[in-house]
């Protein structure tokens, strides 16, 4: 009955690619989450290795729909890396450039130099370098070379055995690569003692004051016990005990609120104040005592970002607009192109700043109104922006340029991620631009790269095991070399030389290696997506320096 059963299922998923792709990724997401101690592999190894057991059963999927997924992927990454990534490749531009080039140069030199000492036959150099570095454009160089030579093989070898040699040397060493890139991305922040998420909250608020941060908001009610504000005027009590930011307003007669500059306080007089815990502390309970507000008077707090689009508001300051007193808002944060501002009531605000506000409904409505338009929690996705940006960016990847005989050019992964990147940026511009709420980016980025990765494992399981019985556990054993050595060194390079900040480094050494897989891990354990900042900026330089890797190698 049990082999009839399974025969069935078997049969079904053969017929039915959607019903094998979907049980393989939640099989691949429960092993990815199984936790051994303090260590998990993650969904996307998780994912690999179940790839790789259906290979054995004859499962497949197509290279279109594996496209698909890697192109979700990348763009989604560069659209959410866009706001800084501009402001990063100016500033810190060289540095990307030398990093990408000295990880380029040691993975090189690592294959090279095992290649020639296990003799490896023509071509598994090349294997070995693409599947440790886990770098596909290294594998599509190596093997565009072997048709664009005009040489004789050793051995009476023909291009076709070259490339299922170049093929081999990838499919053994790139599963143990990509474990050991996201074990080493994973683990060698705690060995040197980083803490990539405070990293990332410290370079997202570098420069930025206490007072301006997110502080912790909330509404409280007061009830008057020192006398001596008896009788005094709102306007008295605010130049006396007002921060500027914090919002106050007097409770009177019920549940009605006025906000009166001649209004006296009285003795049954409460008041409402929405501030941060600092205000409470520090003012509130000098001359007030707090009260359970009743439920009936309880008014309804939200929380929203307002966008100035208006021009008659640009170039007003802070304290022109007075947020607290005119609309009756709290001010959290205010951001310019995805960056965190520092707070001043002098500062000037510019098209396309968000600020973020706490309030009624109806005082973050007028308040967007007033600036532009409110961006709240939206559902919505610009489909149009998302197809034809991936469109684009394959046609930019499609675009290449010979130099020596060599084809250089992004590639499809390339001209993706500069086109996500454009969008994104164009976004921080313009907020009404190419909507893509954050629950659809990370969608996007963990179904797409989860896709990509189930047609790895699915491609590469096949000739795995012929592949060790012919060649021994030393070309796997070179394979890791691949893969740590440039890791370790990149890590050197960038914190000791370069100075690149740690929340940017991990990131940009998964870029190096041109690694998707490895950078969702670093975004994943920072709780952040600054690590694909870092990521981006070398990642375009990297394509070139892996590519032309991947065409010299083959000459040795």
């Amino acid at each position: 009955m049990l082999d009839i059963i399974l025969q069935w299922f078997f049969e079904l998923l053969n017929s039915n690619m959607g019903a094998m792709l979907f049980l393989l990724l939640g099989l691949g997401y429960i092993i990815g989450n199984i936790r051994i101690y303090s260590f998990t592999f993650g969904p996307v190894a998780g994912v690999l290795f179940v790839g790789l057991i259906f290979s054995n059963f004859g499962f497949r999927i197509s290279s279109g729909l594996q496209m698909i997924g890697f192109s979700l992927f990348i763009f989604s990454v560069g659209y959410q890396a866009g706001p800084g990534f501009i402001a990063i490749l100016k500033k810190d531009g060289l540095k990307y450039f030398v990093l990408a080039l000295a990880v380029a140069i040691t993975g090189f030199t690592v294959a090279l130099t095992w290649a020639i000492n296990l003799e490896l036959p023509p071509g598994m150099s090349a294997g070995l370098l693409a599947g440790g570095l886990t770098s596909s454009p290294t594998l599509a160089a190596a093997q565009d070379a072997v048709h664009a030579a005009k040489q004789v093989y050793p051995d009476g070898l023909h291009p076709e055995d070259i490339i299922d040699n170049i093929a081999t040397g990838y499919a053994l060493t790139y599963i143990f690569g990509l474990v050991g890139l996201i074990i080493m991305i994973k683990y060698l922040p705690k060995i040197v003692g980083l803490d990539l998420v405070k990293e990332a909250e410290l370079f997202q608020t570098e420069g930025i004051s206490n007072a301006s941060a997110a502080a912790f908001v909330t509404m409280r009610t007061y009830k008057i016990t020192n006398h001596e504000l008896f009788n005094k005027s709102y306007d008295e009590l605010r130049n006396k005990y007002w921060d500027k930011k914090s919002v106050v307003r007097i409770l009177r007669d019920g549940n009605k609120f006025t906000l009166s500059n001649a209004m006296p306080l009285h003795i049954d007089d409460c008041i409402e104040v929405v501030g941060s815990r600092e205000y409470f502390t520090d003012v509130m309970s000098k001359f007030a005592t707090e009260i359970y507000p009743k439920s009936d008077i309880i008014v309804r707090q939200d929380t929203a970002q307002a966008v100035v689009t208006n021009k008659n508001i640009i170039g007003l300051t802070i304290k022109e607009i007075n947020v607290a007193k005119e609309f009756g808002l709290f001010l959290l944060d205010i951001r310019r192109k995805g960056k965190l501002l520092k707070f001043s009531h002098e500062l000037s605000l510019e098209l396309g700043d968000v600020l973020s506000v706490i309030g009624t409904p109806t005082q973050i409505e007028s308040f967007g109104l007033y600036l532009g338009y409110v961006e709240r929690d939206s559902i919505k996705s610009d489909m149009v922006a998302l197809s034809l940006g991936i469109v684009i960016g394959i046609i930019i990847g499609s675009f290449a340029v010979t130099i020596g005989g060599i084809g250089i050019g992004l590639g499809s992964a390339g001209g993706l991620l500069v086109s996500g990147l454009f969008i994104g940026y164009r976004r921080s511009i313009k907020p009404t631009f190419a909507q893509l709420p954050e629950a659809t980016r990370w969608f996007l980025m963990e179904f797409g790269l989860l896709l990509f990765m189930a047609g790895v494992g699915l491609r590469a399981g096949e000739g795995i095991l012929e592949a060790i019985t012919e060649h021994g556990f030393m070309l796997i054993l070179a394979g890791i070399s691949v893969t740590i050595i440039p890791i370790l060194v990149g890590y050197i390079v960038g914190a000791k030389i370069l100075k690149i900040s740690p929340a940017l480094l991990f990131g940009a050494i998964t870029g190096a290696m041109t690694s998707g897989a490895a950078l969702s891990v670093v975004i994943n354990e920072a709780k952040s997506p600054v690590p694909s900042l870092g990521y981006t900026g070398t990642y375009a330089f990297a394509n070139v320096f892996l590519v032309i890797a991947g065409s010299l190698i083959m000459m040795f």
